[in-house]
C-alpha cells in the first residue's frame, strides 16, 4: 500500500443557480489573455444539452478516456504510441473553433460615438480571431436559452442513449445546471497522452498541471482529455487547462470558483488514497462497477494502519489531520450522496457530485398522499422530473442504485429536518431506512446547509515557507528597454509598469477575519467591494490637473 493525498471537490448540483460567477471570475483570473478567448477553465452547463465543446461526452467521435484491451490491461481509446506517431502531425479527433465557439465583441465606439439621428446606432459583432463580422450561432452555454427542451435535449449525447426513458414534451421537461472544471483525476488520459510528457500529476496534492516549457502543442492531450477541458492557445503554441487555482491552495485559500460561488455548493479537502489500488480499479471489466471501485481506492484517514502508512509515506500531518476533518471525505465516503462525473471513462475523476433532487414533496402533494410519510416520500424517488436514469448516466455508468440511494438520502435529510425544524418529533425511521442514524442525517445537514467557510474548505497549506514569492508585484525577467516582444511570448520583453497586487496571504487574512483592510495596506488598489464610498482612495479617481482630486 502506497498512500498519497488528492485535492477534490464535491459540488452540491441542488444549489447550483447557472449564474455563471464562477465561470466568469475564473475567467478573470486564468484565461483573460490573447489566445485564450475560446477558454473556459470553468463552465457552467444546462443539462439537458449538447455540453461545451459540442457533445464532448460522444467518445465514438472524440475517442477520449480509457479502454481495455483483449488482455483486459487499459490503453487511450485513442491509440498508443504507435497511432500516436503516424498521428502526430495530423490528428483528426480534435474540436474545431465551431465546436467550442468563434468568440467575438462589439463595436462598441459605433454606439458612442454615432451621430444623433432618427435610427438607433447597432453594435455589430466582430470576431476576436479574423476580425470580420460575424453572425453569432453558439457560445459556452448556448442551451441554457432553450431550458431543457427538445431542441436542446435531442442533441444530448446521454439523451440520445436512453431516449426510450426520457418525454420531451413540455409537461415533462426538465432541466439542471453541471458545472465543470478538471477533474485532476487519479488516472488521467492527458498525462499518458502527452508525447513531450509535459503533463504531470503533482506528488504532493495531485493537481494536474502543463508545464509550459516542455510543452510542444502536439494537442494529443486534447484528444486524451474526455471531458474535453485542456485547451489549445494558438498565441502561444501551448497547451493549458484548469490549475486548481494552485497559488492559492498553497497557502490554504480555495480555488477562485470555489470562492465566489452564490450557492455556495462546492467543497474542497484532502482524500487519502493507495496509489497500488488506482490502475486494477480502474481497469474492472463492468463499467458500472468503476463507481464502487474508485471507492475502494479511498482510504480512511481515522485508521491508525492508514495514519502510520501515510506518514511512513511522506504525507504530512498536517494534511493527514486536514483529511481526517475533509467534507469531501464525509460526502463521498461516509455519507455516500457525491458521486464522480463518468467513471466509465476510467480516469477516476477527483471532481465529485451530489445529484440534484427535485421537488418531490410538492409532487406528492398534488397526488392527495402525505407528501412527508416516508413510505410516500421515498417512493417518489423513481417518479422524479428529472429521470433517475438520465442522473444514473452521467455519474455511475448507467448503474441506478447508487443515484437512488443518493437521492433517497438527501429526502430523508430534508424530512426529518423539516419534522425537527417544525417542533415536530422526527420520525428516526426515515433515517434508518436509507441505512443511516439520525445523528449522520443532522451531520449531513448542516455539512450541507449551514457549514461555515473553513469547514467547507479544509485545506492545509504546504508552501507556507515559500509563499514570499507570490507577493512578487513585477516580473523579474527585463528583456530590453524597447517595445518589441521578448523571449517568453507576447510582451514578456516590455518594460512594465510595477502593479500594486494583493497578496494572498492579504486576500486570505481580509476573507476570514470580516474585518475590512485598512486603506493603508492596500498598496494603492482600490478594492471596490471594501470601498464604503467615503473618502477619495489613491487611484480610484484620476488626478486633475491642479494634482488634486
Amino acid at each position: 500500500m502506497k498512500v498519497m493525498a488528492q485535492l477534490a471537490m464535491v459540488m452540491n448540483l441542488d444549489k447550483c443557480i447557472g449564474c455563471h460567477t464562477c465561470s466568469v471570475t475564473c475567467k478573470q483570473t486564468w484565461t483573460n489573455r490573447s489566445g485564450m478567448e475560446y477558454v473556459w477553465f470553468n463552465n457552467v452547463e444546462t443539462r439537458p444539452g449538447q455540453g461545451y465543446p459540442k457533445r464532448y461526452e460522444d467518445q465514438e467521435r472524440w475517442q477520449g478516456g480509457w479502454t481495455l484491451d483483449r488482455k483486459g490491461r487499459l490503453k487511450p481509446k485513442a491509440g498508443g504510441r504507435v497511432r500516436k506517431m503516424f498521428t502526430i502531425f495530423s490528428n483528426p479527433l480534435l474540436p474545431n473553433i465551431k465546436d467550442y465557439y468563434e468568440p467575438w465583441t462589439y463595436d462598441y465606439e459605433t454606439l458612442t460615438t454615432a451621430p444623433l439621428q432618427d435610427d438607433f446606432p447597432v453594435a455589430k459583432p466582430y470576431s476576436l480571431i479574423s476580425g470580420e463580422p460575424m453572425k453569432v450561432e453558439w457560445s459556452a452555454n448556448w442551451d441554457d436559452d432553450l431550458g431543457g427542451g427538445p431542441d436542446a435535449a435531442g442533441h444530448d449525447p446521454i439523451v440520445q442513449k436512453i431516449s426510450s426513458s426520457i418525454r420531451l414534451d413540455f409537461e415533462r421537461a426538465f432541466m439542471f445546471y453541471l458545472p465543470r472544471i478538471c477533474n485532476h483525476c487519479l488516472n488521467p488520459t492527458c498525462v499518458a497522452s502527452c508525447p513531450s510528457g509535459a503533463i504531470y500529476k503533482r506528488a504532493e496534492d495531485g493537481i494536474v498541471l502543463v508545464d509550459q516549457d516542455g510543452c510542444r502543442g502536439w494537442r494529443m492531450c486534447v484528444t486524451g482529455c474526455p471531458y474535453k477541458k485542456i485547451y489549445f492557445n494558438h498565441k502561444t503554441g501551448k497547451a493549458e487547462k484548469c490549475t486548481f487555482c494552485y497559488p492559492r491552495v498553497e497557502v490554504g485559500l480555495p480555488t477562485v470558483c470555489s470562492e465566489t460561488c452564490v450557492g455556495r455548493l462546492r467543497y474542497i479537502g484532502v482524500l487519502l488514497y493507495d496509489a497500488d489500488k488506482v490502475t486494477e480499479a480502474a481497469s474492472v471489466e463492468d463499467d458500472q462497477d468503476l463507481y464502487e471501485a474508485q471507492l475502494s481506492v479511498l482510504l480512511d484517514p481515522d485508521e491508525p494502519e492508514v495514519r502510520e502508512a501515510a506518514r511512513r509515506d511522506g504525507v504530512p500531518d498536517a494534511w493527514i489531520d486536514a483529511a481526517q476533518r475533509s467534507p469531501v471525505r464525509a460526502l463521498i465516503s461516509r455519507y455516500k450522496v457525491a458521486l464522480p462525473l463518468h467513471p466509465e471513462y476510467r480516469t477516476m475523476p477527483m471532481v465529485w457530485y451530489i445529484p440534484p433532487l427535485s421537488p418531490v414533496v410538492d409532487a406528492l402533494r398534488d397526488t392527495g398522499h402525505d407528501a412527508e410519510d416516508s413510505g410516500n416520500l421515498f417512493g417518489a424517488i423513481d417518479t422524479l422530473r428529472i429521470p433517475v436514469e438520465y442522473l444514473a448516466e452521467l455519474f455511475t455508468a448507467g448503474d441506478t442504485a447508487p443515484v437512488v440511494r443518493s437521492l433517497r438520502r438527501l429526502a430523508a435529510m430534508r424530512s426529518y429536518m423539516r419534522d425537527k425544524n417544525l417542533g415536530d418529533t422526527p420520525d428516526v425511521g426515515k433515517a434508518s431506512v436509507v441505512g443511516m442514524a439520525s445523528g449522520d442525517l443532522e451531520d449531513m445537514y448542516r455539512l450541507l446547509a449551514l457549514a461555515k467557510y473553513d469547514e467547507r474548505y479544509v485545506i492545509p497549506t504546504q508552501a507556507a515557507a515559500e509563499a514570499a514569492a507570490l507577493e512578487e508585484t513585477v516580473c523579474p525577467v527585463d528583456y530590453d528597454d524597447h517595445d518589441e516582444d521578448g523571449p517568453f511570448g507576447e510582451s514578456s520583453g516590455r518594460h512594465q509598469e510595477p502593479a500594486s497586487v494583493e497578496s494572498f496571504h492579504a486576500l486570505k487574512q481580509r476573507q476570514t477575519s470580516g474585518a475590512l483592510t485598512d486603506p493603508k495596506d492596500r498598496k494603492g488598489r482600490v478594492n471596490l467591494l471594501n470601498w464604503d464610498g467615503k473618502g477619495h482612495p489613491d487611484g480610484l479617481f484620476p488626478p486633475t490637473a491642479g494634482g488634486t482630486v
